[in-house]
């Protein structure tokens, strides 16, 4: 399967972290859910109901990025992988990337990314 719908590097503010103080302050979260389907019949139709809508997702990540808490990047983005599986039939595979570019560690580095894949048969 070759076809996918991708939204990336969406922004979202959460309070998601294991320290106290990420968790009342909050911070930036990057995040990428790239999805794998088939949309020959979207292609072949141009309607909606062929594909997967794109704004759809982009509301329940964001519902669950902000409204939502967990203190590990890897239970937020299996979360946000799960959910897109069950609530849009369509995709057959999710790949859900979270990066977090405040990370409470002494280095220098861009960001810590978390990245979730996960298939329909699984």
């Amino acid at each position: 399967m070759s076809d996918r719908v991708s939204l990336k590097n969406m922004v979202f503010y959460g309070f998601h972290g294991v320290y106290e103080f990420e968790q009342e302050l909050g911070q930036r979260f990057y995040v990428d859910v790239d999805m794998k389907a088939d949309l020959s019949q979207a292609g072949k139709s141009d309607r909606l109901e062929e594909t997967i809508d794109y704004v759809s997702i982009y509301n329940h990540t964001k519902d669950i990025l902000e409204n939502q808490r967990f203190q590990l990047l890897e239970a937020l983005s299996y979360h946000v992988a799960e959910e897109v599986l069950r609530l849009f039939p369509k995709v057959e595979e999710v790949t859900v990337r979270v990066r977090k570019p405040s990370v409470p560690i002494a280095a220098a580095l861009d960001y810590v990314e978390v990245e979730a894949v996960r298939r329909r048969d699984q």
